[in-house]
């Protein structure tokens, strides 16, 4: 499908011989978004039927091969620099014409950079269970996100909404861009999938594509997994708790991204208690506790709670993604007992989303699961709900 580009230009005409016209006003139109594209290989039906053995019957799905490329394209930084950013995209080898999935990946670190889909490395879920569904006759585009592949210099703003849906919109215009120019026939569908920060950042996206690019990119169905979606009530969850939480360490890098992106500009000890806000400040992945009173100062701690720390309560509610109306069908997935992104996200977000109006949201518990034994119950929910449309 030809990508639609949003532009009118206005002319206004001389009024008499002689008049210079009145200068033209331009709606913004995006530049094309794709800069280059590297095939990575082709693969058959038999060899990615038994990429994922741990999910049942996944393999049983798989009908055509596939061709892997690596794509880069223009995207811009939350400070607004324009970078070249990198993905995969996963084309299956057919002549009918198909629909488009985004895929959010979940949190990579950066000690493991090469785990992002555009390496395509083995035992990822890009490799795997992603192949497998992009073989049943979809399009697979796949951003790395800034802080990997491509952009891999520049630090990843991890839970920032506002970049991981451009950067996601922006590997997706260049995968329409890319399947133009080698004459995949595509329709107009669009569907949105991913799970952990790849749930954040696929509510992120919807919200984005319906906001920027209705015409353009409209949503089609999301299908969000188990993502952190009311940061608010998340940070008063972790600050508030008694038991042992093993995500902490990821935590820890969502707010050295929000004090960055924000310019709160805070030194890690207003943050952490010792010994961890000197072993975090010279690494910032070091290991902390599992107890939230052992890692945090107790005056962070207070202010959160108290709702005394203005700056940060505005970057976490520029954050929050579970209070809005979404257009397109959106099914909420998540764990019951998700130990790591409290299933209140979700739920949270559907009630909201219901008080506004929207009519085709739903939430779909998985009984009992945590936040890495529902991962396949997600998948597999999730390409049954976006095979209904």
């Amino acid at each position: 499908m030809r990508l639609l580009w949003l532009a009118a230009t206005l002319f206004s005409t001389p009024a008499c011989q002689g008049r210079e016209p009145e200068p033209a006003t331009e709606a913004a139109v995006p530049a094309p978004a794709l800069t280059g594209s590297t095939l990575i290989g082709e693969y058959s039906p038999a060899t990615l039927a038994g990429r994922a053995p741990g999910v049942p019957l996944v393999g049983s799905l798989v009908r055509h091969s596939l061709k892997v490329y690596r794509l880069t394209y223009r995207t811009r930084t939350p400070e607004g620099a324009e970078i070249t950013a990198s993905g995969a995209v996963l084309v299956p080898q057919t002549m009918e014409p198909l629909s488009v999935i985004s895929y959010q990946h979940g949190t990579i670190a950066p000690s493991s950079e090469t785990q992002a889909p555009s390496y395509y490395a083995s035992g990822t879920d890009v490799w795997s269970v992603v192949s497998i569904l992009a073989s049943t006759g979809y399009v697979v585009s796949a951003p790395d996100y800034i802080g990997y592949g491509a952009s891999k210099n520049l630090p990843h703003p991890y839970e920032h909404a506002a970049s991981l849906a451009s950067a996601s919109a922006d590997m997706l215009r260049a995968t329409r861009e890319f399947c133009q120019q080698q004459k995949v026939a595509l329709n107009q569908k669009n569907f949105l999938l991913g799970y952990s920060e790849g749930g954040y950042a696929t509510m992120a996206l919807h919200k984005l594509l319906e906001e920027k690019y209705a015409d353009a990119l409209p949503v089609t169905a999301s299908a969000p997994g188990a993502g952190a979606y009311h940061k608010s009530a998340f940070a008063r969850h972790i600050l508030q708790a008694t038991q042992p939480l093993n995500f902490l360490s990821s935590y820890v890098w969502v707010l050295r991204t929000y004090d960055r992106l924000y310019s709160l500009k805070r030194p890690f000890s207003f943050y952490f208690q010792e010994p961890y806000a000197t072993r975090l400040q010279a690494n910032p992945f070091a290991a902390v506790p599992s107890q939230q009173s052992q890692l945090f100062a107790p005056s962070f701690r207070q202010a959160v709670l108290n709702n005394n720390d203005a700056p940060l309560a505005a970057a976490l509610a520029a954050n929050d993604l579970y209070d809005w109306k979404p257009q397109a069908p959106l099914a909420l997935f998540h764990g019951t007992a998700d130990d790591y992104v409290p299933y209140f996200n979700s739920q949270d977000a559907y009630e909201a989303m219901q008080n506004r109006g929207a009519t085709q949201v739903e939430l779909r518990p998985i009984q009992g699961g945590n936040h890495f034994s529902s991962a396949a119950a997600y998948t597999l929910g999730a390409y049954a709900f976006i095979s209904r449309f």
